[in-house]
């Protein structure tokens, strides 16, 4: 198979957040969205960002939650609760490492 075959354009997938305790304190499971590919220079970023630097890896992050247009949930100034935001970093980083 060639490489060119599987080149695409990036599509939008659902996840949802289904932590029992989420789902109590929100009345129903979370959704959000990312992109099925990215591009080469997002993985590099988050491969060169140090644990150390929680900050740097939030600005990386934040960009990847998106709502159903593909639009960063976290712009214009709105934030996501604490532990809503830790899990969608967690369904994030879970979905890279696929």
């Amino acid at each position: 198979m060639k490489l060119s075959d599987l080149a695409a354009k990036p599509q939008l997938t659902e996840v949802l957040i289904e932590n029992q305790d989420l789902v109590e304190k929100y009345g129903d499971s979370l959704s959000f969205f990312i992109q099925d590919r990215l591009p080469m220079e997002t993985y590099t970023k988050l491969a060169t960002v140090k644990t150390e630097d929680p900050g740097t890896m939030y600005e990386i992050i934040k960009d990847l939650i998106l709502d159903e247009q593909g639009h960063p949930v976290m712009a214009d100034g709105n934030v996501l609760p604490m532990d809503v935001m830790t899990a969608a970093v967690e369904k994030v980083t879970e979905s890279l490492g696929k």
